[in-house]
């Protein structure tokens, strides 16, 4: 087993453990004590995955050995399995990272203003930008769609965390859900498109294989905007008559 094999193993057993681990923190009641153990599990799955992530991608750029022969236009392959491969893998990261910093300050929102917190999101966004650069380089919509993608994800977070006036108390749970579920979608996208396709390489610009994890990271991130505006509107009349 070589260097890169050996990656790669790791990788999938802290990508499975992520992907599995992420649905009891969804599935199971906000805050209770297995929402919060499983989803520090799942989140430092996936950070773990992410960086082994990046380093595959920038051995596959400086170490090309013919993988994935399938893939004639080498240009792609370093589009797909390098520059894509490492975007998505800074995404995952800083998906992670803010989800839990988010709960970690919650209660102090400028502390995400911090270099230490700055510094993954513009990574993200400065890898976004290349992969989408390099996706029409090459003319590649794929690239370029979860290339977007990334950028208005952490355009959205960094709205939320330099807004001049006061969110409510409760703002940072939508903040918490919609990371980790776009942390989830970034790593399943991740899966679907570099991890399986090891095993079946001719559906690799296969859109459906593209769109799947995203479909559902959207509906779930819909659902619970819907779920949360009903409890917001169910609660209201009870403060107006305490107020009154």
């Amino acid at each position: 087993m070589d260097l890169f094999d050996a990656l790669i193993a790791v990788h999938v057993i802290a990508g499975a453990t992520g992907l599995i681990a992420i649905w009891v923190p969804i599935l199971t009641r906000k805050g209770a004590a297995s929402h919060r153990q499983w989803g520090r599990i799942a989140c430092y799955g996936f950070i773990g995955a992410g960086a082994l992530a990046v380093v595959m991608a920038m051995l596959s750029l400086y170490a090309p050995d013919g993988r994935h022969p399938t893939i004639a236009d080498r240009r792609v392959f370093e589009g797909l399995f390098v520059w894509m491969m490492l975007f998505l893998g800074l995404l995952t990261i800083g998906f992670a990272d803010y989800g839990l910093s988010v709960v970690r300050h919650a209660r102090r929102r400028e502390a995400l203003r911090h270099p230490r917190y700055q510094i993954v999101m513009l990574c993200v966004i400065a890898s976004a930008l290349w992969c989408g650069y390099f996706g029409a380089q090459i003319g590649n919509m794929l690239m370029i769609a979860v290339a977007g993608l990334g950028v208005t994800a952490m355009a959205l977070q960094q709205v939320f965390v330099w807004r001049t006036n006061p969110p409510s108390p409760q703002a940072y749970v939508g903040e918490h859900f919609r990371a980790l579920i776009g942390m989830g979608i970034s790593a399943y996208t991740a899966f679907m498109s570099v991890g399986l396709i090891r095993w079946v390489p001719e559906e690799v610009f296969n859109p459906a294989i593209w769109a799947g994890p995203s479909v559902v990271g959207v509906s779930l991130i819909l659902w619970f905007t819907h779920q949360t505006s009903r409890k917001r509107k169910s609660r209201a009349p009870l403060i107006s008559e305490a107020r009154g």
